[in-house]
């Protein structure tokens, strides 16, 4: 038996609990993972509230990422006792995710828990960093250095921002953080280090086709109206990766800034991005990031915890990551 966060939605409704599992209700699948520490990750938030169509089926169990120990494996790559990191290929939403203390997945996608990092570790920067240093090395494919000129980072204290914002200021780029509280203005110059901090309500209203040319370069967790913001307000030639849609899927801009200025918009997807490139970001992540990631970025919840802290996070209360410890179940 073992614990788990179960969401069905049937003619009772759309549900999510804490609720006790048989292991025979384990997927069919080669490797058996000891599940250490899963993430609340915003994805996850809206799979457990059903704001959004996260879920591809029903009963599941949420969870995009998770860092555990192999139990058991029919899959010749992986043995018992191997540190794993799963992040995206549908888990969590098409097949049982890492909001459990037991997990069944394929060997195809599994990373190995670099030297660096403890299982701890990597779960604080999980989907979220990954994501963040796959946008970076977007940009730098695209020509960007620090000696471009600013980076912009929109939704800075989230977890894809928070990330984005600490591995570009480590790098030496100058960052302009966005965020809509006041009161990150610390924890983004000071813990991140970011350059500055712009209001979000600069972007959040519609754009102008172009507006004055301010940064090189921009990572956008947002999409929608701030995405068609960041466009108007990129230099001639700059870069953006877009890898969110917090505030919106859609996209209301012009092609202004791509014909004339000459703007790159590239899309960064961290769900199926192919595994060679998906290790070189971890061994990226593994010499930048120190221990005290955890401390500065994330909080540690019990699996119990996992559902109310969802809706403090679709309600813009959390900063930087929630991890979750799996393996600890508090009344």
């Amino acid at each position: 038996m073992y614990q788990a966060i179960w969401i069905d939605n049937d003619d009772q409704g759309y549900r999510a609990a804490l609720t006790t599992l048989a292991t025979t209700q384990l997927p069919d699948a080669p490797v058996s993972v000891k599940v250490l520490y899963s993430a609340l990750n915003y994805k996850d938030a809206l799979a457990i509230s059903g704001r959004a169509p996260v879920i591809r089926h029903f009963p599941m169990v949420p969870g995009i990422d998770f860092v555990g120990e192999v139990t058991a494996s029919a899959d010749p790559r992986w043995k018992a006792g191997d540190q794993v990191i799963v992040t995206g290929y549908g888990v969590g939403e098409s097949h049982p995710g890492g909001l459990a203390q037991r997990a069944a997945v394929s060997g195809d996608w599994l990373a190995p828990l670099p030297d660096a990092l403890t299982p701890l570790m990597a779960i604080a920067v999980g989907t979220a960093g990954l994501t963040a240093m796959l946008c970076v090395m977007a940009l730098e494919r695209q020509g960007i250095t620090p000696q471009s000129g600013e980076v912009l980072v929109t939704g800075a204290s989230g977890g894809v921002g928070s990330f984005a914002t600490l591995l570009l200021a480590r790098a030496g780029y100058h960052v302009a953080a966005v965020s809509g509280r006041s009161e990150n203005h610390a924890y983004l110059c000071d813990t991140l280090g970011a350059s500055r901090v712009l209001p979000r309500e600069m972007f959040s209203q519609p754009a102008k086709p172009l507006a004055r040319e301010q940064w090189a370069a921009a990572i956008d967790t947002a999409g929608s109206h701030t995405l068609s913001n960041v466009l108007a307000g990129t230099v001639r030639n700059g870069v953006v990766a877009a890898c969110g849609m917090a505030q919106g899927l859609d996209l209301p801009t012009s092609v202004a800034p791509f014909i004339l200025r000459g703007v790159t918009l590239c899309g960064v997807d961290s769900v199926m991005c192919p595994m060679p490139l998906r290790l070189q970001a971890w061994q990226r992540l593994a010499g930048v990031l120190t221990p005290d990631l955890t401390t500065q970025i994330a909080e540690v919840i019990p699996l119990s915890q996992a559902i109310c802290t969802a809706d403090q996070l679709l309600n813009g209360k959390i900063r930087g990551r929630r991890v979750v410890d799996c393996q600890r179940v508090d009344e």
